[in-house]
C-alpha cells in the first residue's frame, strides 16, 4: 500500500508527466490532492499497470480526489523551451488548475521550478512511493493516451492510437515514409539524419 503522501494531514499535491519521450503531440501532466484514507490496491506508477487497469483507476481517482487537474504543454511550445521546461511548464499548469491551492507539491523524478511560494520536494521514482503521484501518473498518461487517439483520426498514418506519439521502429518508419506532421517536436531527432522539412500548420 503507498503512502497517500509525503507528509500527511496537509494538503499535498503529487504531480507527473506523461509524453516526456514522444516524437510527436504534446506533454500532458496532472495534479493530484488525495484525501488521507484513500486506498487502492490497483494503485502503482502508472507505467507498471495496463492499459485496462489505468483506465479503470482513471475514473476512480477523478471522484475520491480532493482535487485533480491536468495541464498540457504542445509541441511547438516544446520546440520553444525545451521538453524539461515544458514538462514543468505542464506540472504548474496543472497545479494552477486545482480547485484547493494544495500547502505543498512532490513531484516524480529531479527536475522541478518553484511553483509560488508552497514548499516543493522531488522524488525518484516517486510514482512508485506515493499514492498522489501515481494518481497523477495515471491522470496524465490517461488523459494523453486519449488525446493521441483521437489525433491519430487526423494523422492515421503514424499509428498514433497504438504508439501515442512514441519513437518505436513503426512510428520512425512512416516518418521516413510520409515525412512529419505539424504535431511532431521537430526539436527531437524524429530519424537519422534529423529531417528539415518545412510545413504550414
Amino acid at each position: 500500500m503507498l503512502p497517500t503522501c509525503y507528509i500527511s494531514g496537509r494538503l499535498e499535491a503529487g504531480c507527473d508527466e506523461a509524453g516526456r519521450g514522444c516524437l510527436a503531440g504534446p506533454v500532458y501532466a496532472a495534479a493530484v490532492i488525495l484525501p488521507d484514507d484513500f486506498h487502492n490496491p490497483l494503485l502503482n506508477d502508472s507505467k507498471q499497470l495496463t492499459e485496462k487497469q489505468r483506465d479503470a483507476l482513471r475514473p476512480v481517482i477523478e471522484v475520491e480526489a480532493v482535487a485533480w487537474a491536468v495541464g498540457i504543454v504542445d509541441n511547438v511550445e516544446i520546440d520553444h523551451i525545451n521538453i524539461l521546461n515544458a514538462s514543468i511548464l505542464a506540472m504548474h499548469r496543472a497545479l494552477d488548475g486545482l480547485k484547493i491551492r494544495p500547502g505543498a507539491v512532490i513531484v516524480d523524478g529531479n527536475r522541478f521550478k518553484p511553483y509560488g511560494d508552497l514548499p516543493w520536494q522531488t522524488f525518484v521514482k516517486g510514482d512508485g512511493r506515493f499514492a498522489n503521484i501515481a494518481a497523477a501518473s495515471v491522470l496524465a498518461k490517461t488523459h494523453r493516451d486519449e488525446a493521441m487517439t483521437l489525433l491519430h483520426e487526423k494523422y492515421p498514418q503514424y499509428a498514433w492510437n497504438i504508439n501515442k506519439g512514441y519513437p518505436t521502429k513503426a512510428h520512425r518508419a512512416a516518418i521516413e515514409t510520409y515525412g512529419p506532421c505539424p504535431l511532431h517536436r521537430m526539436s527531437f531527432r524524429l530519424l537519422n539524419p534529423q529531417l528539415t522539412l518545412n510545413f504550414d500548420i
